[in-house]
């Protein structure tokens, strides 16, 4: 197998850790929040900033490192509508996930106090939360096709 599959793998198998840990994160966070047990909130918060750190951390660092390796093996200029599209959704999801990684950290920290369990600010982040989590996915949607199609590259 050449450099180039190897490669190749490698980007398409972290962008399936980026969406299924993207994903699994999103549905058992729900599922916590929707369980109104402070206990499961409490328990799924630290484990879904822990996934976050142990998956989503380095499948981002490996997207990014591969991508641009795979582009200079591919010779696609990196002032090319595919690219300035492929890194400005890349940018969008990234300055969506720094802050839901924050807001994850003041979940489960209210879920850990008394007096915050389920309280209004609570509530508040939640719906932050999920606010920034629909452009991430739907964007990450959209790097899944343009990464497949190529429809603005010239390869």
């Amino acid at each position: 197998m050449t450099d180039y599959f190897l490669l190749k793998t490698l980007h398409i198998l972290s962008a399936v850790v980026l969406m299924g840990t993207g994903s699994g994160i999103a549905f058992f966070m729900l599922m916590a929040v929707l369980s109104r047990s402070q206990e499961t909130i409490r328990n799924v918060s630290r484990i879904v900033i822990l996934a976050d750190w142990l998956f989503t951390a380095p499948a981002v660092l490996v997207q990014l490192i591969s991508g641009v390796w795979l582009m200079s093996l591919l010779n696609v200029s990196f002032t090319s509508p595919w690219f300035l599209t492929v890194a400005g959704l890349f940018i969008l999801i990234g300055c969506c996930w720094l802050p839901v990684v924050w807001i994850q950290y003041q979940l489960h920290r209210e879920a850990c106090m008394e007096n915050g369990f389920l309280s209004a600010r609570f509530k508040r982040l939640m719906r932050l939360w999920i606010a920034l989590g629909i452009p991430a996915f739907a964007a990450m949607l959209v790097l899944f096709w343009l990464m497949v199609a190529k429809p603005l590259a010239v390869i």
